[in-house]
């Protein structure tokens, strides 16, 4: 053996511990985001089915106390709904957008997971900026809640996505299912928001029940298609970091949605009770 084949021979072997240790702690690192993602996502679900709501839209007004009393909270700040919504969702926008921009390089499965992040934020921008009325406040509190979970889970998706580029890629390949299930989760999801903007004329602010579409089965049709939507990310990705989230996602819209149908069973004495919360006849 030569002196040059020696010495790649050391230093190949004196690597081999390092690149493992990056291995394994990335793949902690994976596991405790994915645990964590999908517990806290869960707990919030819970929180809003016994009365404790994240302070946003129709809610942002509504505090739990220990005698299940729901009153109006003093002392916080607050933002109007339109520039709290834009809160959400812009800085998870400006991620995926930026890896789009500054780290182009990656397989088709990344680009995608990108391009489907990114064009998922910009809708709810657009949205937000164009589509929504808004005639509530956003507790600051909530926002950055929500804002960061939105934040973290988003750059930790592509994060992790990049990870994977090394490995051998999954045995069934769920890719373009995740693209088909994106188009028809982005298009439901932006046709019921739609329908809800044109329930107030210009000027009106009281809530009304929601009609068209399928509100007239469940009164979350557009938290059905956001969870289609997120079902269709991890579809893309096929990471365990996003199939937890999507999981995560599913029990938060669960709990949100129910406590959705039970605000409006308490303001409208004429709300249907066939309408379910989420899914249709089923719950």
């Amino acid at each position: 053996m030569s002196v040059q084949e020696r010495r790649w021979e050391k230093t190949n072997t004196s690597a081999r511990p390092f690149l493992w240790n990056i291995c394994r702690t990335s793949k902690e690192r994976k596991y405790y985001s994915s645990k964590k993602s999908i517990i806290s996502l869960a707990l919030y679900g819970i929180s809003e089915m016994v009365g404790k709501h994240l302070n946003y839209l129709k809610f942002w007004n509504v505090t739990y106390y220990e005698n299940n009393s729901h009153q109006r909270p003093t002392k916080q700040l607050r933002v109007s709904g339109r520039t709290g919504m834009l809160f959400l969702y812009t800085p998870s926008f400006l991620v995926a957008f930026t890896s789009l921009l500054f780290f182009s390089n990656g397989d088709i499965r990344v680009l995608l997971l990108k391009y489907a992040l990114a064009l998922h934020f910009f809708k709810r921008i657009f949205e937000v900026l164009f589509v929504h009325r808004f005639s509530g406040q956003m507790v600051v509190d909530s926002a950055i809640v929500i804002s960061l979970t939105y934040f973290s889970s988003t750059a930790t998706m592509i994060y992790t996505q990049h990870l994977t580029q090394v490995l051998q890629g999954p045995p069934i390949d769920l890719k373009y299912i995740g693209v088909l299930l994106f188009l028809t989760g982005i298009c439901g999801n932006f046709y019921h928001h739609y329908l809800l903007s044109q329930l107030r004329g210009k000027g009106e602010k009281e809530y009304k029940i929601p009609k068209g579409g399928l509100f007239g089965l469940v009164i979350g049709p557009h938290y059905l298609f956001k969870i289609i939507a997120f079902v269709r990310v991890s579809f893309i990705s096929q990471t365990v970091y996003a199939f937890c989230f999507t999981i995560g996602t599913l029990f938060y819209l669960m709990g949100r949605s129910y406590a959705t149908r039970r605000w409006y069973l308490s303001k409208f004495e004429d709300f249907p009770q066939h309408v379910k919360a989420l899914l249709p006849y089923v719950f």
